[in-house]
């Protein structure tokens, strides 16, 4: 039973993973892309390390609708985020590799599927169910690669303003390269914490919209087979 468990969460990485690497018309080394994935890992199992040494003790059914808010905005979404972009900003933003604009969107999902390979296991064997590796498969591994295509796609547009020497617009859009997956972030596991009807429908337009739009933003940059300048 734990090999099917562990085949149904580590499954959807490698499909996802293999979509992204060869939608790139000058694909990337390897080896980069397997760094950008332990990478991931190691910011996963640096945040349970966090988490342990600074223990929250919250019980989440007894937060109220500000108290959840700021517990999942900030300790949750943001610091998820943050640990993410911090390894992709470090090692991808001005990596000599990073030469086109759908470069670093291919580091990003892989930094998240590194991530979400260690969460994924833990849900899942803790779990034990096949039908959560089955919705995480779905919506919770597919979410986080969404978050990094939002990451990479900003932390392009940044090295596009910064190559035009306008500096100014290439802060913005770091700054959206963080804060815009912690936004999308914060509402995906707002609205799975909460357990009326209306957020589920919420969740579920918000799900929709949000894979929608990644495809867009990934089909859009996709279409841009240029070097920077």
């Amino acid at each position: 039973m734990r090999i099917v468990l562990l085949f149904i969460a580590i499954l959807p990485i490698i499909l996802i993973g293999s979509y992204i690497y060869r939608k790139d018309k000058h694909r990337e080394p390897k080896l980069l892309l397997l760094k950008f994935f332990l990478l991931g890992i190691l910011s996963s199992v640096l945040l349970i390390i966090f988490y342990r040494i600074i223990p929250l003790n919250i019980e989440i059914s007894k937060l109220n609708t500000m108290e959840l808010f700021i517990y999942v905005f900030i300790f949750v979404a943001f610091l998820e985020e943050l640990f993410k972009w911090s390894f992709l900003y470090k090692l991808g933003y001005n990596n000599k590799e990073f030469d086109e604009f759908y470069d670093i969107i291919v580091y990003s999902v892989f930094i998240a599927l590194g991530f979400s390979v260690v969460e994924n296991i833990i849900y899942i064997i803790s779990e034990g169910q096949i039908s959560v590796g089955i919705y995480r498969g779905l919506i919770a591994i597919p979410g986080h690669t969404c978050f990094a295509i939002f990451m990479g796609y900003y932390l392009s547009m940044a090295k596009y303003y910064s190559k035009s020497k306008k500096y100014k617009l290439e802060s913005v859009n770091k700054l959206k390269s963080i804060f815009i997956p912690v936004i999308l972030h914060g509402i995906y596991d707002y609205c799975c914490m909460r357990t009326s009807h209306i957020f589920i429908i919420i969740f579920f337009i918000f799900i929709i919209n949000m894979f929608m739009f990644s495809y867009i933003k990934l089909k859009d940059t996709i279409k841009i087979d240029s070097k920077f300048k």
